[in-house]
């Protein structure tokens, strides 16, 4: 094994090496105080050159953003000063650091990260573009785009056991901390387990780290909550590299994870992931992932994006650090293309997967676009959404007894157009301002009957009233009503008067 590839981050290295770090300030509000808000932002654009020279003045905190953020050489003398109370030879032997001319430069990244109210550091390899060339096949991908969304997209309210399964640089189990008593995080590379055990000992967080394929290393155990970020980039069974790529073919990973993880959790456990599925030709793909599940199921399958096959090629060779004009690039687009064409894909769904273990009742499964944009955090949304799917359980046979209330985040939008009596609505729909912005359309009747929907009367009465106003027969009005009043309230858009509000 090469240097540059060689670990020795052991606990008492990563206790001194935390012990650097503090004394210069190198975490996320250190990081964007020393650049400040325009080289911060332009370093997160891939735009190094401001952040180079705001860190010039910064001393030893300057210094490791130079090299971890902005992969330049620096000096020994600079490097010497910002390491103490480590010594060139123990960064070097560790992995941390390799000699580079008469400098040193980063082997390894080391990143703050944090959240409203923590920072952390997550060590993973360095990318591509730092490297010089396309990364080795136990690559450990930093906290990408991915893995934010993840984080987002997990619920955090309180669980004694929490599993992370493909923990990778470990920064799910990080966020994970701050909710679960005990956690347990497993990968089938050593690479990534040894830098996530580095990535806990640098945070001094105590985490559970086991070795093997998906559920294997924790067989026969069951934990509150599992997530899961796993390999699924979709086309022909190959492992080019491990973090992203499962040797199944097209999405027969994402498939295995939502039949398997059900299995592994407590009665009511949750378990999040994010997940890829293949639109075929002559398939709806909600009737796909619909077949994944296991019996007794409650799951929730948020569609985020679609990609043409095309599209999806490029955008992963370029991640690996090919160029897809290149003769390999040519050569594995074509293999890859070949492959899409051959099982007739026509694109590749990605998203989000709520699963819940739902013993004895009849499961509620929904599958459903989300690729409008939003800004809130799914991961209370999800919660929420299991809520009010329970609710609806419970209360399903009564709904026309409930008092319901439109939240004052629902607003309703109308579209007209010219007419010959002036200005005609051609459109209702509600939006939800909050979470991920829900829309429904609706006809003039549901507008009449959600106006009513204040509190005041159970939704009976409100149905008889505004059927009496239009002639209409009150048990054919509530038919048409409450699937309409259903879907409204799992989406968090009508909801009960009463303190069970499942908002």
């Amino acid at each position: 094994m090469s240097t540059e590839r060689r670990l020795d981050l052991s606990p008492a290295f990563c206790a001194r090496l935390r012990e650097t770090l503090l004394r210069a300030g190198y975490d996320a509000d250190g990081v964007l105080g020393a650049l400040g808000g325009a080289a911060h932002s332009a370093l997160g654009r891939g735009e190094p050159e401001l952040a180079s020279r705001a860190s010039r003045d910064a001393g030893d905190l300057g210094t490791l953003i130079r090299l971890f953020l902005l992969g330049e050489t620096e000096p020994a003398k600079s490097v010497t000063s910002a390491f103490a109370p480590l010594g060139l030879d123990e960064t070097v032997t560790a992995g941390l650091l390799r000699a580079d001319g008469d400098g040193y430069r980063a082997a390894l990244d080391v990143r703050p990260h944090g959240d409203e109210d923590d920072s952390w550091w997550v060590i993973s390899d360095l990318d591509a573009d730092l490297l010089g060339h396309t990364v080795p096949e136990d690559h450990v991908l930093g906290v990408g785009h991915a893995s934010l969304n993840l984080i987002r997209a997990t619920s955090r309210r309180p669980v004694g056991t929490l599993l992370d399964v493909g923990t990778g640089n470990g920064v799910q189990a990080l966020h994970a901390t701050k909710h679960a008593r005990r956690i347990t995080a497993t990968d089938v590379s050593a690479r990534a387990l040894a830098l996530a055990a580095a990535t806990f000992r640098l945070n001094e967080l105590d985490v559970e780290l086991v070795r093997g394929e998906w559920f294997a290393p924790v067989a026969r155990r069951k934990f509150d909550q599992i997530v899961c970020n796993p390999p699924f980039v979709v086309g022909p069974p190959r492992v080019d590299y491990t973090y992203r790529d499962s040797g199944l073919a097209g999405d027969d990973a994402s498939a295995l994870v939502v039949r398997q993880l059900p299995g592994f959790l407590n009665e009511g456990g949750v378990g999040q992931l994010l997940a890829s599925w293949l639109h075929v030709d002559g398939e709806d793909w909600t009737d796909r992932v619909a077949r994944w599940l296991p019996a007794e199921t409650d799951a929730w399958f948020a569609q985020r994006d679609v990609a043409d096959p095309g599209l999806y090629v490029g955008t992963w060779l370029r991640d690996e650090g090919i160029d897809p004009r290149s003769p390999e690039g040519r050569a594995k687009a074509g293999a890859w293309l070949d492959w899409f064409a051959e099982n007739d894909v026509d694109g590749i769904g990605f998203g989000y997967v709520t699963l819940r273990r739902a013993s004895g009742v009849t499961p509620t499964v929904v599958c459903e676009d989300l690729r409008q944009a939003y800004d809130d955090p799914l991961g209370a949304e999800a919660a929420n959404w299991l809520d009010r799917v329970d609710w609806l359980r419970g209360n399903g046979d009564s709904l026309l007894d409930v008092r319901f209330v439109v939240p004052p985040t629902v607003l309703l939008e109308s579209v007209g157009e010219p007419g010959d009596e002036g200005w005609e609505t051609t459109i209702r729909r509600l939006h939800r301002t909050d979470g991920p912005g829900w829309q429904h359309e609706v006809d003039e009747l549901a507008t009449r009957l959600l106006a009513g929907c204040r509190g005041a009367l159970p939704l009976e009465d409100l149905i008889e009233l505004l059927a009496a106003s239009q002639g209409m027969a009150a048990d054919e009005l509530a038919a048409a009503a409450l699937p309409v009043v259903r879907e409204l309230v799992r989406h968090g858009m009508l909801v009960p008067s009463t303190p069970s509000s499942t908002s």
